[in-house]
């Protein structure tokens, strides 16, 4: 069974950092895809940083790009979402998710509904 287990949010003052991690369990990293996505208040979800061990590539959604990195860990099943220089509008619940790699790919999927194992989020708030 595949199951991700978020950590790390919390309340950090506008211009801090955090470092999330993405517990994974049931799957090997190589064979999937991980995504970092958050979710505000009366908002859609929102995609933040995507990654492929096996293509060895990672994305970025351009409202992050430049103070979030995402980073992974295949010895302990993890996936890290650094993040710098946060601002109040960063404020959310922050999520990983997980795809299984198709040999189809051209490029990682970034769609929310193209991810199919979610965590169950963990809650960043950055105040003024």
């Amino acid at each position: 069974e595949v199951k991700l287990v978020e950590s790390g949010g919390g309340l950090v003052q506008a211009g801090g950092s955090l470092r999330l991690s993405c517990a994974g369990s049931g799957f090997s990293l190589d064979e999937y895809a991980i995504g970092w996505f958050r979710q505000a208040p009366g908002k859609q979800r929102e995609g933040l940083a995507w990654t492929s061990e096996r293509l060895g590539i990672s994305y970025y959604a351009d409202s992050v790009k430049g103070r979030f990195t995402i980073s992974s860990d295949s010895a302990t099943n993890t996936v890290y979402l650094q993040m710098n220089s946060l601002k109040p509008e960063d404020t959310a619940v922050y999520y990983c998710a997980a795809v299984q790699y198709g040999s189809a790919w051209r490029s990682l999927p970034t769609e929310e509904d193209d991810y199919d194992y979610w965590g169950q989020g963990t809650q960043v708030t950055v105040s003024s």
